[in-house]
């Protein structure tokens, strides 16, 4: 390929929304271009490495057993109906009507139409297990589409969907999809981390996600450095403490505080330390029924876990109203003191550790100290429903502590069950002709995300360091000065010598000063820069790699076979 005949639209500055390192650098190196917020065009480059992702998914999906099909981004409103998540989805579903006035939506995800697909054609257990995956464009109308192709609202996934006839068929397809996501991203050349994840709108009762390891990532991630357990925060378990506390309990009493609401105002106003105030939020359940959550001092109520524990659907804040109906005071003076027989109250582990506390009165403008679990209320649900933090115990092992660190998450792994198969009556016959429904699992990658995290993850302050797999040229031969007869035959010969040798080559024939060129090529990230000059006459040219700088001076006749031994080097190490 060549510069000169090309589309590669660098540019000097970054587009003013950029936030992130992917955003600002991908769309500098000319790789893609905004169209509308969150909807982007790939451009000649951004191609490229799309493919390589894409390719790179495909063969291990086959390699792991996975059939592949196309299913169409237009969904007919009907079959989301089945499921329920029609109404359900929310806003990022975009909805809208044909010529007839039949309802349909873009596609955010499949398993509606998967779901119908099979059920059309599949049978009896003799067909299963069955794995589908398509590698497509989705749709999702996000409120705030942000950091580029981390959040866009138009993006490239691949999905694919496993049909079990049981829980111990799902285990081994979920599996072999868990090892085959390994795969992927060891060949993608990214360092990253499975870990356990919520469900989220697609559901099922178990999840991973697949976190590339980046300071700019959104989630945070929280792991055991002894045992490697992993999980999101908004999934991460910890142990209970087993504190022991050495002071004598005082007597409860009830304090004026006007107007001290907030952890920070009430330890603020009553100089105690804000581990020893007791903090109490009140939700509703499901249908209407409420319970008052208490956890210690800064801890947060984690509701995924809340409603775990729960045994519900959802959790949502009580109103202002129903709180000072339940216990007679404004919000930010509820407390579990005198509430017993009236509401639920599940305490978080961190509620056992406090002695003398602070807690609200159930009376505006007044507080409870010297407050004891135990003795001034009863803690009948002791239960893990707080964000885990850095230094808590793990949950898997003795003595590990859990610590942080930030991450993107790239892929998702879901065991769904019978949640879609069973409302759309995707069935199957067993060995004695009884009807069941599948077993299911889903497992998504975000194809332009992984592009981008890839980015996120190798950068430096003069553009782009790609991972070889990714990188949309393995290599650029960068001829300095075209004019000059001895530089344009040395780059012809190297090029077509690499070329010839099937490594992926770009030649810089443009008439361009060698500074732009150098620019440009580090910006764009290409792993190998081979660049012929002066030294050209001398039948040598010079090497360079990106990720490290390190140069050196070769006989062009050798630059084939040294350059891709030291591609494969490179993918070895990476991988």
């Amino acid at each position: 390929m060549r510069w000169s005949h090309y589309y590669i639209p660098t540019l000097r500055e970054a587009p003013r929304d950029a936030e992130v390192p992917s955003h600002r650098l991908l769309v500098k190196a000319g790789f893609i271009r905004k169209v509308a917020s969150g909807i982007y065009d790939g451009l000649p480059l951004g191609l490229r490495t799309i493919r390589k992702v894409e390719n790179i998914i495909r063969e291990e999906m086959n390699r792991a057993g996975a059939v592949e099909v196309s299913m169409p981004l237009t969904i007919p409103a009907d079959l989301w109906k089945e499921t329920g998540r029609w109404d359900a989805y929310g806003k990022e579903l975009l909805r809208f009507k044909d010529r007839s006035d039949r309802w349909f939506c873009l596609g955010p995800t499949h398993e509606e139409v998967v779901v119908d697909l099979v059920r059309k054609d599949v049978r009896s257990y003799r067909d299963l297990p069955l794995i589908i995956y398509q590698i497509g464009p989705k749709f999702r109308d996000e409120i705030r589409p942000r950091f580029g192709l981390m959040r866009a609202r138009e993006f490239s996934m691949k999905d694919a969907y496993s049909f079990d006839v049981d829980e111990k068929g799902l285990e081994d397809s979920y599996r072999r999809m868990f090892d085959a996501y390994v795969r992927i991203f060891k060949r993608c050349g990214l360092e990253f981390q499975p870990v356990e994840a919520e469900t989220g709108a697609i559901g099922g009762h178990f999840s991973h996600e697949f976190m590339v390891i980046a300071e700019t990532g959104e989630d945070l991630i929280m792991y055991c450095q002894k045992c490697g357990y992993a999980a999101n925060r908004e999934r991460a378990e910890r142990r209970r403490e087993n504190a022991s506390v050495h002071e004598e309990q005082r007597p409860l009493e009830k304090v004026h505080t006007p107007g001290k609401r907030t952890v920070e105002e009430v330890s603020a106003f009553l100089k105690v330390d804000k581990n020893r105030l007791l903090k109490t939020l009140i939700y509703k359940v499901d249908s209407g029924s409420l319970v008052m959550a208490v956890t210690a001092g800064l801890r947060e109520i984690n509701e995924n876990k809340l409603t775990r524990f729960l045994g519900a659907e959802r959790v949502e804040l009580a109103t202002a109203e129903e709180i000072e109906n339940l216990t007679g005071a404004p919000v930010g003076f509820a407390g579990p003191v005198n509430m017993e027989g009236k509401v639920r109250i599940v305490c978080d582990y961190s509620v056992a550790e406090v002695v003398n506390g602070v807690t609200g009165a159930n009376e505006e403008d007044h507080h409870f100290v010297n407050v004891n679990p135990g003795r001034d209320f009863a803690v009948k649900e002791l239960a893990d429903i707080a964000f885990a933090v850095s230094g808590d115990r793990c949950p898997r092992c003795e003595n590990g502590v859990l610590m942080e660190k930030r991450g993107i998450e790239v892929g998702h792994t879901f065991k769904l069950g019978t949640k879609y198969s069973e409302p759309m009556e995707c069935c199957f016959l067993d060995e004695e002709g009884n009807s069941r429904p599948m077993i299911m699992g889903c497992y998504g990658i975000g194809v332009g995300r992984t592009m981008a995290a890839a980015v996120e993850q190798n950068h430096d302050k003069d553009g782009i360091i790609w991972p070889v797999p990714l990188a949309p040229f393995e290599a650029v031969v960068i001829l300095l000065n075209p004019t000059y007869p001895a530089q344009r035959e040395v780059a012809e010969k190297v090029y077509s010598s690499l070329s010839g040798e099937g490594v992926d080559v770009i030649i810089d024939d443009r008439n361009e000063r060698p500074g732009v060129k150098f620019k440009d090529s580090d910006l764009i990230g290409f792993p190998f820069h081979v660049i012929v000059g002066r030294k050209a006459s001398e039948g040598m040219v010079e090497v360079k790699v990106r990720r490290t700088g390190e140069r050196q001076d070769i006989p062009f006749q050798e630059c084939t076979l040294r350059l891709k031994s030291m591609i494969e080097n490179e993918k070895t190490v990476r991988e």
